[in-house]
């Protein structure tokens, strides 16, 4: 597996600036404790944000399905997977996830006096388009290399916004009036940063960023389906060549295995939340033979799938808040 280092972005700073930062952090960290009171992800009133904490490191990594979105860590550490690119960050780092991918994560630095805090905001790209119209009046910056994920520094502007979202939270009109105009604040600030062309990009109509994401809204609304990489092309208006290609450097994996991770994943959704046998569940998600599902199944997620979902549930009776975000 390969560190993701080339894409980690760093914001120079001096002693003061360094000091101001740390100050601003350790305040996003205690505004999340108080909306995170025990280890979990907890869903808020502002639509599109979560706050997480976990009060000790995961063993082995987390299967999830993550939406495009951006995870700020005000304490502790964390590392993401996508297929073999490994995204390391840390307090007061930012992941960005520009398209919705399957994932590993694993909280890897956490304490019950220093637990793993983070907020996080899911990206739209209807709004990012709207935005970056206004960050970039004469037109996007081109792009000529995509990554699935990037890892960014945070300055003391974004961290203070990320703590005034999360202050939005205590009043619930503040929540409805102010909480929107800040998350724009955010995403601007996104935008205006390094790798802000390579996010306004999701936004644009044509853009190779918006073909390949136009693609894998196709593969997760019908994953079932049998799938064509042709059809798909097509879709994107580009050769099935330089589709494979956009689509894996955004994505780390080819379309084939993209879909047969949303079939897994969903899967396991239907035994676990639906009570469903495996056979059933693997027909529904579009797997023709039962053993190669299981096969399948066991790789991808390490272990079959009754032993699989057994411990889950009992993980679940456990604690009922599974660190999936």
């Amino acid at each position: 597996m390969t560190i993701q280092s080339e894409h980690t972005l760093a914001i120079p700073t001096n002693g003061s600036i360094k000091e101001s930062l740390t100050i601003e952090t350790v305040r996003l960290a205690n505004l999340i404790s108080g909306h995170a009171p025990y280890d979990g992800t907890f869903s808020q009133r502002i639509p599109g944000l979560s706050v997480s904490r976990y009060s000790q490191a995961n063993k082995d990594d987390v299967k999830s399905f993550d939406l495009p979105s951006m995870l700020i860590v005000a304490q502790g550490a964390k590392t993401v997977t996508v297929e073999q690119e490994v995204y390391q960050f840390n307090q007061s780092q930012i992941l960005m996830l520009p398209v919705a991918l399957p994932i590993a994560l694993k909280v890897t630095h956490a304490s019950l006096f220093e637990p793993y805090l983070s907020v996080k905001l899911v990206l739209d790209p209807h709004k990012i388009a709207e935005l970056a119209l206004r960050v970039y009046p004469h037109g996007v910056p081109a792009v000529t290399k995509w990554s699935s994920g990037y890892i960014l520094s945070a300055d003391v502007g974004m961290i203070n916004a990320a703590s005034r979202l999360v202050e939005c939270l205590t009043n619930t009109s503040d929540a409805k009036l102010l909480g929107p105009l800040v998350m724009e604040e955010i995403l601007i600030r996104v935008l205006r940063s390094p790798i802000g062309s390579r996010i306004a990009k999701i936004g644009f109509a044509g853009s190779e960023a918006h073909l390949v994401t136009k693609a894998v809204a196709w593969l997760r609304n019908n994953f079932s389906h049998q799938m064509k990489v042709a059809k798909l092309a097509e879709m994107a208006h580009m050769s099935e060549s330089t589709f494979r290609v956009h689509f894996k450097s955004m994505t780390s994996m080819s379309p084939l295995q993209y879909q047969k991770a949303l079939r897994l994943h969903e899967a396991r959704r239907l035994m676990v939340s639906e009570s469903m046998d495996a056979t059933t569940a693997c027909h529904l998600v579009g797997y023709a033979s039962p053993s190669q599902f299981s096969r399948d199944y066991s790789h991808f997620f390490g272990s079959p799938p009754k032993r699989d979902v057994v411990g889950l549930r009992q993980q679940v009776t456990t604690d009922s808040n599974l660190p999936l975000e």
